[in-house]
C-alpha cells in the first residue's frame, strides 16, 4: 500500500505567509472540490484570504477516483464510503492509502524545516474526517486538529487508536451547522462526545440554521484558534 503512495503527488494551491514562515495549516477540501476550489470559497465567504504573517496555507486537491455514494462516478475524493451514514463500516484501505500521501505533504514541511508541532490539519466534511484519521491515528504529534461538517463513523478506525493511547492528543476545533442535511449536526456531536471520552480536548461549536457550508462566523473562530494554536514566534530560537 505504502509503495502505491508514492506515485501519488498532490496537486496543491498554496497561500504563501507574508513575513518568516514558522508553521503550516493544511487544509483538506470537502468530497468532489479542490484546493484552489476551497480556497475561493473561503475568499467568497469572508471577503478575504486565509492568510497570516507566518503560516504557509496548503490547500491540496484530492486525487480522483471512483466514489460509492455517486454510484462510482470519478470523483477527487479523499476516499470511498459505502454511503454517507455514520453506522456502516469504513473504507478503511482507500483512508489508509490517503494517510501515506498525506503524510508525505506533511514530511515536506518538516523536511522544510517546519516542526511537527507547528503544523495544524483540518478540514471540510469529508476532508475534516481524513484529517482526524491522519491526526489520530499517525500523527499525534501535530498542533491540531479542525473538522467543519464533518464526522466520523461510530466504529471508526479513529476511536480503536485513541484506546490504546495515553500520551497527549492533539486538539480538535469542530463546527456543524444546525441545518445541515447531509452530515447531521447529531453525528458531529457524537463524534465530538466520543472523542472526549477518549481523552482529546475539544472545542465545539454549533451555528443555527447553517446548511452543509462554511458560514464567515465560523471562519474567524477558526482563524482565532488558529493563531492560538500557531503562534508567531518573536523571540529567536537557540535550540
Amino acid at each position: 500500500m505504502a509503495a502505491a503512495s508514492r506515485s501519488v503527488l498532490l496537486q496543491r494551491c498554496i497561500v504563501a505567509p507574508a513575513g518568516r514562515h514558522s508553521a503550516s495549516l493544511i487544509f483538506l477540501h470537502g468530497s468532489g472540490d479542490s484546493g484552489q476550489g476551497l480556497r475561493n470559497w473561503i475568499k467568497q465567504v469572508s471577503h478575504q484570504d486565509l492568510a497570516f504573517q507566518h503560516i504557509k496555507v496548503i490547500y491540496p486537491t484530492a486525487p480522483s477516483r471512483p466514489y460509492t455514494p455517486m454510484k462510482g462516478t470519478m470523483s477527487n475524493v479523499w476516499f470511498d464510503r459505502f454511503k454517507i451514514s455514520d453506522d456502516c463500516p469504513e473504507h478503511l484501505e482507500s483512508i489508509d492509502v490517503m494517510c501515506q500521501v498525506l503524510t508525505d505533504l506533511i514530511n515536506d514541511e518538516v523536511k522544510s524545516g517546519i516542526k511537527k508541532n507547528r503544523i495544524l490539519i483540518g478540514g471540510f466534511s469529508m476532508g475534516g474526517c481524513m484529517a482526524m484519521h491522519l491526526a489520530y491515528r499517525n500523527h499525534q504529534d501535530v498542533a491540531g486538529v479542525f473538522a467543519l461538517s464533518s464526522f466520523l463513523n461510530k466504529t471508526s478506525a479513529v476511536y480503536q487508536a485513541l484506546q490504546k493511547t495515553d500520551g497527549i492528543l492533539p486538539e480538535l476545533f469542530q463546527c456543524h451547522g444546525t441545518a445541515d442535511e447531509l452530515v447531521l449536526h447529531s453525528w458531529g456531536e457524537e463524534t465530538n462526545l466520543m472523542l472526549t471520552s477518549l481523552g482529546v480536548s475539544t472545542k465545539f461549536y454549533s451555528f443555527p440554521n447553517v446548511y452543509h457550508e462554511l458560514s464567515k462566523t465560523e471562519l474567524e473562530e477558526l482563524k482565532s484558534w488558529i493563531l492560538k494554536k500557531l503562534p508567531e514566534e518573536i523571540e529567536s530560537e537557540n535550540e
